[in-house]
């Protein structure tokens, strides 16, 4: 068949000029990202032999072949694995929607500003994160030649580019099964930290160095001149026999002595594609009836997508065939950052994620899974606190799901939590050192959500709670707006909303006194509050005096069953209707605002001066919560009718 030339979408073509012209210093990757990508096709075909036999593949012998050629200066990576059609090779190399080179290029350009794209971590970091390690053989490639046939079809297909902007597409009949990507390589430059990439000895550096944990073996093969076999004529032209250049050991069943930090990390950076290294290693050993193998990593910053729940779980292994990609049943999934290998020993090769649902065997390794894994992040708290701080930033508003949705495990996840309170500005506190700093006679753990730290500390409600030293949790995670309510309690100490219900504070006799006060306040002021709570009939329940504000004219306070406004507002944005419910005025007895008012009530209840007087001190504390009148222009002129009388 006739080639056909196509053009590359404008982003994709950015990219490719961008590879072409050597952005990057370290060039190495483009090797480790050509043999994961072969590495993937293989893993793929071996799942879809096992559920699929009518395939009609031969999987006895899976691996992955690297040929050098120094006379033809080429580079060849070749598999047997699950090949592409010629639809896929059109949708995955040639099409942005798939390979995300749009966010890609932006990304690099603002390293590129920042100066930091020579920066080989950052470079990896980039190529890793967003799967368009195809293009980084641009830069070592004068051109790229890509032969594939999809296992299960008759015919192959052919790509070839220069990087310039276009690619040609044919069908091949006799194309082996599998994915060859042939590279004719530029020359070699060595100030450009270009190097020989048909030389043996760097091929094995790279592998060794990036690719060694590979399951499948990594063959090289040299052909042509140099160190390939010569004939008796001394003239090059042979192969050499297939070396095995990659150990293949399974990182998750060797000794912890026997294994460096650098390999679990390349291990990470294969199974997760992001090339930072991850935050915690942990291993788990289970021997016994049930035998398997674990090997988990905590990331240093959050996956895409990790916030909005997209699902994704740890690599499954049965006997160290891998059966699954990504086994969301293994972790839950306020753990779905958490990744990993799982290599089971007693689990059939043909298990569907159906039979995973409901096979007890892995529910018993989620269980184990997710108390090792709150374990470390426990310990990771005592003894290595500012690696738990970094985690807890990017993480712990993930973790704190867990409160919610799996109650078997909430104390574990309470105990290795941390909240933001008012007793250190800059470090967090756990409940346990809550109540171990509890006041004699404090009953409650008290707690308030907002927005932000500086939302929380300036609000009304913290007044009283500030005065007598108290000390109130700060959360402002969305999250934290729901699990307080799940939680009952922590050692009996219930949690306690200071935006909800009446405040009750001091010691006993302290209440006893206060309370003498209060209802020696309440004959005085019952005039003004019956009078503001008729005038405020449909936007409050009552209007009542307050113990929580010491500075504040004014606060709203929900019942104690009612919901938060931040509860309520996140209901409706994720579409669901929320009932109706009045709040609470709360007044300040000791303000002169409140007293002035009294005694302006008392003289003349009918006077024009006290119009709108209670939506004004309303909406100030609605305000003063971050929250909107319920007319703000109305609100806006009853101020500025106010002000002008008073000038």
């Amino acid at each position: 068949m006739t080639a056909e030339t196509f053009e590359f979408q404008v982003e994709a073509s950015r990219l490719l000029r961008m590879m072409v012209h050597s952005i990057y210093s370290n060039k190495d990757v483009f090797l480790r990202e050509l043999v994961s990508n072969a590495s993937d096709a293989l893993d793929k075909l071996r799942i879809e032999a096992l559920r699929d036999d009518s395939l009609g593949t031969d999987v006895s012998d899976l691996h992955i072949e690297i040929e050098t050629d120094k006379d033809a200066r080429t580079l060849t990576v070749r598999d047997n694995g699950i090949g592409m059609s010629r639809e896929e090779v059109v949708g995955l190399i040639g099409t942005i929607a798939k390979s995300g080179t749009a966010e890609f290029v932006r990304k690099l350009e603002e390293a590129q500003k920042a100066g930091d794209a020579g920066n080989p971590a950052s470079a990896e970091a980039l190529i890793g994160q967003f799967g368009v390690g195809f293009y980084s053989a641009f830069m070592v490639a004068d051109e790229v030649t890509l032969l594939t046939r999809r296992a299960g079809e008759e015919s192959g297909t052919r790509w070839t580019s220069t990087g310039e902007g276009t690619y040609t597409i044919e069908t091949v009949d006799d194309a082996p099964q599998g994915t060859s990507v042939i590279l004719k390589l530029k020359p070699e430059d060595t100030d450009d930290r270009l190097f020989d990439y048909t030389a043996p000895w760097k091929i094995r550096e790279i592998v060794k160095r990036y690719s060694d944990f590979i399951t499948w073996p990594i063959r090289l093969v040299e052909t042509g001149a140099g160190e390939a076999e010569k004939d008796a004529e001394g003239e090059g032209g042979g192969k050499s026999e297939p070396e095995v250049v990659n150990s293949r050991k399974a990182l998750w069943a060797r000794p912890r002595s026997e294994v460096s930090d650098e390999e679990y990390h390349e291990l990470y950076r294969h199974i997760s594609h992001d090339w930072t290294d991850p935050l915690e290693t942990i291993r788990v050993q289970a021997e016994g009836t049930f035998e398997y193998q674990a090997l988990l990593f905590l990331p240093a910053r959050p996956p895409q997508g990790v916030l909005s729940q997209d699902r994704r779980g740890v690599q499954l292994y049965v006997k160290r065939v891998l059966i699954m990609e990504e086994c969301e049943e293994l972790v839950p999934t306020y753990l779905r950052f958490v990744k990993g290998v799982v290599d089971a020993q007693d689990l059939s090769l043909n298990i569907s994620r159906e039979i995973l649902q409901q096979d007890r065997h892995i529910q018993l390794m989620r269980r184990r899974l997710a108390k090792k894994v709150l374990s470390t992040l426990k310990e990771m708290r005592t003894a290595r606190p500012e690696k738990y701080a970094d985690f807890w930033r990017e993480f712990g508003a993930v973790v704190k799901e867990g409160l919610i949705n799996d109650p078997d495990n909430r104390d574990a996840i309470l105990a290795a939590s941390s909240f933001a309170s008012t007793h250190d500005a800059e470090k967090a506190t756990t409940l346990q050192e809550y109540v171990e700093r509890m006041k004699e006679g404090q009953e409650h753990i008290y707690y308030l959500t907002g927005p932000s730290r500086s939302a929380v500390e300036s609000s009304p409600h913290m007044e009283a709670f500030r005065d007598k030293g108290l000390e109130v949790l700060v959360l402002t995670d969305p999250v934290d707006e729901v699990w307080v309510d799940a939680v009952p309690d922590f050692q009996g100490k219930k949690l306690l909303s200071i935006a909800k219900g009446e405040a009750e504070l001091g010691t006993r006799e302290e209440k006893e006194r206060a309370e003498a006060e209060r209802e020696r306040q309440r004959e005085e002021y019952a005039g003004l509050l019956e009078w503001m709570t008729g005038r405020l009939g449909d936007e409050v329940k009552e209007v009542r005096l307050s113990s929580r504000l010491t500075v504040s004219p004014a606060c709203v306070v929900s019942d104690a069953d009612d919901m938060t406004p931040g509860l309520r507002s996140m209901f409706r944005a994720m579409g669901q209707e929320v009932p109706e419910s009045k709040r609470i005025l709360e007044i300040n007895p000791n303000h002169p605002l409140i007293t002035g008012l009294r005694k302006a009530h008392a003289e003349n209840a009918s006077a024009p001066d006290l119009e709108g007087m209670p939506e004004l001190v309303h909406g100030m504390a609605l305000l003063a919560e971050g929250g909107m009148p319920g007319d703000p222009a109305r609100f806006t002129r009853l101020m500025a009718e106010r002000l002008e009388r008073s000038l």
